[in-house]
């Protein structure tokens, strides 16, 4: 490696780090522009993407975060994430119908995901789906009892209060 080389990856490994300080700080602008500056190579490799969808989501940029999920999905077909994420983004677009339907077409590791059944339940909740709505809910609640805390305070699942 040369010495150029040697100072880029350093400049880089700075960028990168700055942006999870940011992050760290809640300053989510700052990051996304630390993670802009890194060079198209870098920027295009897979934990940067999924820093800067992290980051995306937390600014409510459904769209740009959609692309990243995509282009996540498109990469690891076979990996959880953009799958989720991207769901979830379509979910806040007003996309439910189509949310879902990204979950189901996922890959089969997804099943042994608490989240992506958590999600169904809620997708299926909003498009009035109440009884699968429940079961999903049900499988959520077994494979971590958290998500009964988090369901009971969720929007998403209001027309099921006091059913679970």
């Amino acid at each position: 490696m040369s010495e150029f080389q040697s100072q880029s990856s350093l400049s880089y490994a700075r960028s990168i780090n700055a942006a999870q300080g940011y992050i760290e700080l809640g300053m989510y602008e700052e990051a996304l522009k630390e993670l802009a500056a890194l060079p198209r190579g870098i920027a295009e490799h897979d934990e940067v993407l999924q820093l800067k969808l992290f980051l995306l989501m937390r600014l409510k940029s459904w769209e740009e975060a959609l692309r990243i999920c995509l282009e996540l999905q498109r990469r690891k077909p076979n990996e959880t994430l953009g799958y989720i994420q991207g769901a979830f983004c379509l979910h806040e677009l007003g996309r439910t119908a189509e949310a879902k339907e990204m979950l189901l077409k996922g890959p089969s590791s997804l099943l042994r995901e608490p989240t992506y059944h958590y999600n169904l339940a809620c997708y299926e909740a909003v498009l009035g789906n109440r009884e699968i709505a429940l079961e999903y809910l049900r499988t959520s609640f077994s494979m971590n009892h958290a998500f009964r805390e988090i369901a009971k305070k969720d929007p998403d699942l209001a027309s099921l209060a006091g059913m679970f």
